[in-house]
């Protein structure tokens, strides 16, 4: 029987890639021998994933000093991709920022780079490694949205990231639609909260783990694998059917 999950020597983009989500993605990718190119700003922790992931994966990892506002350094490092590799099979778009305050306390400034790294970041990514994947007429796109793509958080205080993470479930559902004639499928996942670099904070605010047990039915933040399985499944050929969809990892959270 053929393995619909193989996804060796493919070649996956993940931007975000220096820590938290993008580097648990950009690992779960290396395990199946996928080849990576690691897209993110601060080249001395792409430089150190790169040696990390491919001395216990033995998977060829390059990187490109990205910053995913900044649409001709993305194509800069788009063409370095291709340069290298020949092609792109799998983009995910992990990069992303934190720092929410409620409605009345956020600078305007603040809430523009929260659209431009959540939201335009993604746009910018998908259109340029989207012309490679076109010119293919193959690729596999999976977003980073969240749980917020569709609920709101207890308390409020989210307004510019749940707006942005909404505005990506919604350009999955376009590019899925506009890009299905190409062999391209997009997909969004959504998770919960996980203990990572730019939620660390957030996550030892008193009382954060009671509103966790009390909202999420498992009782408890998401952990790092746990995001793996739903990484593989959309990068590989046994989600060939699937496009358009947010994908939410979250412990029952919007089931509720």
């Amino acid at each position: 029987m053929k393995n619909y999950f193989d996804i060796k020597d493919k070649v996956a983009v993940v931007t975000g890639a220096s820590s938290g989500l993008g580097l648990q993605m950009a690992k779960a990718l290396a395990s199946q021998g996928v080849k990576l190119a690691l897209f993110a700003r601060r080249e001395e922790r792409l430089q150190e994933n790169k040696k990390n992931i491919e001395d216990e994966f033995g998977t060829e990892v390059m990187y490109a000093v990205t910053d995913v506002t900044n649409v001709p350094n993305i194509q800069e490092s788009v063409k370095k991709v291709v340069d290298h590799y020949g092609r792109i099979d799998i983009l995910i778009n992990a990069a992303g920022m934190g720092n929410n305050k409620p409605v009345m306390d956020q600078p305007t400034e603040e809430w523009d780079q929260h659209i431009k790294v959540d939201l335009s970041g993604v746009y910018y990514c998908c259109k340029e490694v989207g012309k490679i994947m076109i010119k293919q007429n193959y690729g596999k796109i999976i977003n980073i949205g969240s749980i917020h793509s569709r609920v709101i958080f207890p308390g409020g205080g989210i307004s510019a990231y749940s707006s942005a993470k909404g505005a990506v479930m919604n350009l999955t559902k376009n590019l899925a639609v506009e890009w299905a004639k190409y062999n391209i499928t997009c997909n969004a996942i959504g998770p919960a909260v996980f203990d990572t670099e730019l939620t660390h904070n957030t996550v030892e605010m008193e009382g954060f783990m009671d509103l966790i047990k009390a909202y999420c039915p498992m009782g408890r933040l998401g952990k790092e694998g746990e995001l793996d399985g739903i990484v593989i499944y959309l990068a590989s050929d046994a989600s060939s059917y699937c496009t358009g969809q947010l994908i939410c990892i979250d412990g029952g959270w919007t089931a509720i």
